[in-house]
């Protein structure tokens, strides 16, 4: 009966492999990955600005790939103006002035970069001289949903008053256009990309963020989804959402350094349910995420793999959904809060399957001792009997400049939890 049960679960598991392997969208190869990153940006020598970007763009803009821009200080998009970029632009933020691009409601950025020609935001500062957080970040507002009592809510960080307001009533806004975009050594009092309640029809795809000094991507509301995310060596989260966004992410890749955190800790995937400090208007819109493919390294090893948390952290009543994924290197899969405080709850915040995990403790915590039963969370989900340092799982992910993190083995070569 157990040998025929396994069997099962091993031909269910191989079905729907198959099945997203031919999906347009989720990569279980990474190859997605190939072509416009770059895992190095320290070693990349840009060319001197020409322009420097108004502190106020209040009408239609466009930058050209011929010149490069220095962005200093605070730099607002307003009135209804779009901001648009040519692929292969390159843009500095200021180190001695930081820098922040922030698209106020109503207005729009529109960065569509290419593959062969990404569009890059950097540090100012020459090679080999970068540090997490030499400048601020980008921060884009919208007027989608929000699930803050009043219905919006402002934005974090030093910013002008009046620019401040995010959310409304615009579910299916199209409040930005961002691909094939680097974002480098940003995170100064802010995120590498902050998003506020986008609406459904913004587009959001090939993303990499490296070396923020806070979070590399954070969710405020909404409902955009987004594909192709890359997070390289955070301080902090590489994913954070909250305040009731709800969407899917597909093909999704956290790269965690084994000593650099936050000092709150860090973790690849943060999720609030709502703020605790400003609470929410409706119980059903709590923040609810779904993400396919995704792969969370931390690069801990038998030397140092003690050092490492949980891979994702669920508070405040959040649900998380994951699947076809590999995580790696940390302590734990899943940590939830107090607020998770009976087996059913558990159960309603967190699922995941067809996924494997190489961790060095029990899986999952939760903050109130529930230990019963909290395993099963990981069913049908292939592990490592005992951790394993990386360079034993995946194809070659200690190479500086074009690491790889598909699995050297199938799935099916590991245990598989009943």
């Amino acid at each position: 009966m157990k040998t025929r049960y396994i069997t099962t679960v091993i031909l269910f598991l191989a079905i729907v492999f198959s099945g997203l392997a031919q999906s347009d969208s989720f990569d279980p190869n990474m190859k997605w990955v190939r072509g416009w990153t770059n895992f190095q940006p320290n070693k990349t020598t840009y060319l001197d600005h020409d322009k420097t970007l108004p502190n106020i763009i209040s009408e239609d803009t466009y930058l050209r790939n011929d010149f490069v821009y220095l962005m200093s200080g605070d730099i607002y998009v307003t009135n209804n103006a779009t901001l648009t970029i040519q692929e292969g632009t390159v843009l500095r933020g200021d180190a001695e002035n930081p820098a922040n691009l922030v698209v106020t409601r109503g207005a729009k950025l529109i960065a569509n970069g290419s593959k062969a020609y990404p569009i890059v935001f950097t540090s100012s500062k020459s090679a080999y001289s970068r540090n997490n957080g030499d400048w601020g970040g980008i921060t884009i507002i919208g007027s989608g949903n929000s699930n803050l009592i009043e219905g919006e809510g402002t934005i974090k960080g030093d910013f002008d008053p009046k620019y401040t307001a995010f959310g409304g009533e615009k579910e299916d806004e199209e409040t930005t256009i961002l691909r094939y975009i680097r974002i480098e050594y940003a995170g100064k009092s802010t995120n590498g990309l902050s998003l506020y309640a986008l609406g459904s029809q913004s587009i959001i795809e090939n993303i990499m963020v490296s070396y923020s000094a806070d979070d590399s991507f954070e969710w405020h509301s909404g409902k955009s989804p987004a594909k192709n995310l890359i997070s390289l060596k955070s301080n902090d989260d590489d994913f954070d959402f909250t305040k009731g966004y709800k969407g899917e992410l597909v093909n999704i890749l956290a790269i965690k350094h084994p000593y650099i955190t936050s000092k709150n800790g860090s973790f690849a995937i943060e999720i609030d349910g709502y703020d605790s400090k400003v609470g929410f208007k409706n119980s059903q819109e709590l923040t609810s995420v779904d993400i396919t493919g995704a792969t969370l390294i931390t690069l801990t090893d038998q030397t140092n793999y003690t050092h490492s948390r949980s891979a994702i952290s669920i508070r405040n009543l959040a649900e998380l959904y994951i699947n076809n994924s590999n995580i790696s290197g940390f302590s734990d899969v899943v940590r939830l809060d107090k607020s998770f405080s009976t087996l059913k709850m558990i159960d309603k915040g967190f699922k995941m399957d067809n996924s494997f995990f190489n961790i060095h403790r029990d899986g999952v915590i939760t903050e109130n001792g529930i230990t019963n039963s909290t395993f099963n969370l990981l069913k049908y989900n292939r592990f490592t009997k005992t951790f394993k340092n990386p360079e034993e799982l995946f194809s070659d992910p200690l190479d500086k400049s074009n690491p790889q993190f598909s699995l050297k083995n199938s799935i099916n070569n590991y245990m598989v939890i009943q």
